[in-house]
């Protein structure tokens, strides 16, 4: 008996499992980053790790002069950080350095400043002169201020001026102190073509060794006293004036001397064309020297406690200055009416006058300004006693007046300007007028016109 029953199916196979989305994504990602990686062939063999690879210095092909056309067409701020590339390159650039202020005088012994540096024209030792620099007080017009404990030894210094002379030939400006007439030669010898020196702390002695610098132009004398005796004096400025004929510019700062060697600069001098006096030991009557000073254009007294002592050399004060063009008096005492007046007389000349916190300009002493007869420019700073009345009494007189300017001048006050004056103002060709801080001239007057007429301004400050 057969059981005849439902014949069971074979067994099939499980059905295949369709792929995430993921599984999509990262089979696709990475057959194409196979088949990336098996065609990308090495551009250059690998380098081993022991070797390193050097390129080749291209600028070696250059030469000198090709080079420094370029390293000078670098802006000067940052061609100093050239010099560090290699020993060549700061050779080069040391070639192109002219001006140079040195501060350890150890690097002038050495020898490595004339090294490093072999074109300066221009070198500045004053403050390596100094053992304790802080010792040493400088500006535009005052003294020197020194210790003899702080300062380097004449050898020492002279010896580094010998050191400089024979390596820059073509030096042009020097500044150095408590140099000796030896050193000071060595220099005149080596750079005969030097223009400019500015001394520290010399004597009638020294001063032989500047009147070797035939070609001097422009001379600064920087003076102190030692033990109340003055280091310069009328011989020390006849010196001066026998071997420097051909000064342009002299600045005597704390000298001694007097009319006689005024006047022999005045007259041994011809070419020079401005003198500053400051903070001077000058002898009585040394004032009637400077009308001897012929073709002088700028004289500027700047800290003088006194100007002149004694007027008794009348022929020196019947003297003018027939090239004067401007005097600057800065800091100055004008106390004396008697004093003003005679050097009012020797600059009667002047065509520029300038008062700068003057002490004793009252409306008395600035009336003697009347013998300026051509004054074109007149600058007032910083002189409280001077009052509006004052002013216009004397710039009324001078009909050749184009340019005014009151600065700081607390008693000169808007409100007793006269119909004359601000007349006057129509006609300036710049007008600078801030006498304090209450003025209300400019702002009221600004787009008036004043000042504006023609091709001229009205300067606004």
């Amino acid at each position: 008996m057969s059981f005849t029953g439902k014949e069971s199916s074979p067994v099939t196979p499980l059905k295949k499992r369709r792929a995430s989305w993921s599984e999509l994504w990262l089979n696709h990602h990475n057959h194409h980053s196979l088949d990336f990686s098996s065609k990308l062939q090495p551009l250059t063999p690998p380098i081993p790790k022991s070797k390193t690879l050097f390129l080749p210095d291209l600028t070696l092909l250059l030469p000198d002069l090709t080079l420094l056309a370029i390293i000078t067409k670098v802006p000067s701020p940052y061609r100093k950080t050239l010099s560090l590339v290699c020993k060549r390159w700061l050779r080069l650039h040391g070639g192109l350095v002219r001006s140079l202020k040195v501060s350890d005088w150890e690097f002038l012994a050495s020898g490595r400043l004339v090294w490093r540096f072999p074109n300066l024209d221009t070198v500045d030792l004053v403050s390596a002169c100094f053992v304790s620099p802080g010792v040493l007080v400088r500006g535009s017009y005052q003294s020197l201020s020194f210790f003899e404990e702080s300062l380097l030894s004449v050898e020492t210094v002279d010896g580094g001026l010998r050191t400089l002379a024979s390596a820059c030939s073509s030096l042009r400006r020097l500044a150095v102190a408590n140099a000796s007439e030896l050193g000071l030669l060595s220099v005149a010898e080596a750079c005969c073509t030097l223009q400019e020196l500015d001394l520290h702390k010399c004597s009638d002695t020294v001063l032989l060794g500047v009147g070797a610098f035939e070609n001097l132009q422009i001379l600064r004398l920087v003076v102190g006293d030692v033990d109340g005796l003055l280091l310069v004096s009328d011989i020390g400025l006849m010196i001066l004036a026998q071997g420097c004929k051909r000064l342009v510019r002299l600045e005597l700062v704390g000298c001694g001397g007097g009319f006689n060697g005024v006047k022999e600069i005045g007259e041994c001098c011809q070419m020079l064309e401005e003198l500053t006096v400051c903070d001077h030991k000058m002898e009585p009557g040394w004032l009637g020297g400077i009308g001897y000073c012929e073709n002088l254009k700028t004289l500027r007294l700047v800290s003088c406690k006194k100007i002149d002592l004694d007027l008794g050399l009348g022929e020196g004060l019947s003297r003018s200055c027939p090239a004067l063009e401007r005097l600057h008096l800065e800091k100055c005492q004008l106390r004396d009416k008697d004093t003003v007046k005679a050097l009012f007389k020797v600059c009667e000349a002047a065509r520029e006058i300038v008062f700068k916190d003057c002490w004793g300009l009252d409306n008395d002493v600035f009336s003697l300004a009347m013998a300026f007869g051509r004054v074109k420019l007149l600058y007032v700073e910083g002189c409280s006693l001077l009052t509006t009345s004052g002013l216009e009494s004397v710039i009324l007189q001078w009909h050749e007046l184009e340019h005014l300017k009151v600065v700081s001048c607390k008693n000169v006050k808007d409100s007793e300007i006269s119909p004359l004056m601000s007349a006057l103002f129509w006609d300036l060709v710049e007008l600078q007028w801030r006498p304090d801080t209450r003025s209300h001239l400019f702002s009221s007057l600004a787009g008036a016109g004043i000042g504006g007429k023609g091709a001229k301004f009205f300067k606004k400050t």
